[in-house]
């Protein structure tokens, strides 16, 4: 699926939509430049998931745990990482096969070590101002940017 997004509101947006659908054990592999939206689309899932907290990068903690929701969130950075023994090292298996939501931004630096399942999550940064998001491996159900969630 190939979503357009014209403001950092309708990329939240998208966010929401996709976290109605999210399900115990998802896991989100995203992807795409420094301030692509990574972390904002972030925010509209775990808005969908009835978090109500600060969702912010968590660039420097690498993972920040938010509870409270119909799911929990393990929203993951690892752009400070070395690589794929480092992600296996912070001891994350308990999140990226339990009952929570994962979104771990920056993926293709950990690509070995996230499960097949993963829903992949790829943003991108266009010439308008908005953002290109592209969403594969997505079973959960599908997703109207201008209407409802299906």
């Amino acid at each position: 699926m190939l979503f357009h997004t014209h403001s950092s509101d309708e990329t939240i947006l998208l966010g929401e939509k996709i976290g109605a659908l999210l399900k115990p054990g998802d896991i989100l592999a995203m992807s795409g430049t420094l301030a692509a939206g990574k972390t904002t689309i972030t925010k509209g899932i775990a808005k969908a998931l009835g978090i109500t907290d600060n969702i912010t990068s968590p660039t420097f903690c690498l993972v920040s745990e938010y509870n409270g929701g119909r799911l929990p969130l393990y929203h993951m950075d690892v752009y400070r990482l070395d690589g794929a023994e480092d992600f296996a090292n912070l001891g994350v298996d308990d999140m990226l096969y339990g009952n929570g939501v994962c979104v771990i931004e920056w993926s293709e630096k950990v690509k070995t070590e996230i499960p097949k399942r993963a829903i992949s999550v790829e943003i991108k940064p266009t010439e308008d101002g908005g953002r290109e998001i592209k969403i594969e491996n997505w079973n959960n159900g599908k997703i109207d940017l201008n209407g409802e969630v299906k």
